[in-house]
């Protein structure tokens, strides 16, 4: 109990603090991730596309994937300095993945009798894709977004070891001061961020798999 009034105290007193920290780590994650989302969507039509090209787009995302978080954001520091930029592009590869292989799945499983139809009356390979394929496949984009927003969210702690702000700042300050109070203070509300865009685009999914079997 005391350890919870402590933190309550220290929340309280750096409110401001805290809610800056939380603004920029939304902002990290977000930038990172709409711009994972605009070009992974983009990848993962050009493998449903060519399917040809797939296993080496995959391939070259999974070696992204598989690299360790630090030391991918130690590489790209040496071409965007310390900062915002470092960071926003690493949780940008960390997003693509799941996004690209979510988004190619997705349009494999499209129905090809919608796809019969749509050639029958004409539609051009943008109107059917824009019309059919993408909002039939949109379920699967969700979730790979649903990963990868999951995913961006907790490397983004990591943003203070390449200049960066957010909520890490407050975790890496309290493990430097060892003060548990100031590391709780910042993972907590990264948790609950994290935790919320689950629920959040888990019910935006369930609603678009509903619209996409209706």
């Amino acid at each position: 109990m005391e350890f919870l009034k402590e933190m309550a105290e220290y929340s309280a007193k750096n409110a401001d603090l805290l809610l800056l920290y939380t603004g920029q780590h939304l902002l990290m994650v977000l930038i990172g991730v709409a711009a994972a989302l605009i070009i992974g969507t983009l990848l993962g039509i050009l493998c449903s596309r060519y399917p040809k090209l797939a296993p080496v787009i995959i391939s070259i995302a999974n070696i992204v994937q598989i690299i360790p978080s630090l030391a991918l954001l130690a590489l790209l520091m040496i071409y965007f300095g310390l900062g915002f930029f470092t960071i926003t592009a690493g949780l940008f590869f960390y997003s693509l993945l799941p996004i690209i292989r979510h988004t190619y799945v997705g349009l494999q499983q499209v129905d090809p009798s919608l796809t019969e139809a749509g050639h029958g009356i004409g539609m051009t390979y943008i109107q059917l894709l824009t019309k059919v394929q993408l909002p039939a496949a949109m379920p699967f984009i969700l979730a790979g977004l649903r990963i990868a927003a999951v995913i961006a969210i907790g490397v983004a702690t990591l943003a203070p070891l390449v200049g960066g702000d957010g909520l890490g700042r407050e975790i890496f300050s309290g493990i430097n001061s060892r003060n548990y109070v100031r590391i709780y203070v910042g993972a907590i509300p990264a948790c609950i961020v994290a935790i919320l865009a689950d629920i959040i685009l888990g019910r935006l999914e369930r609603r678009a798999k509903i619209r996409a079997a209706g």
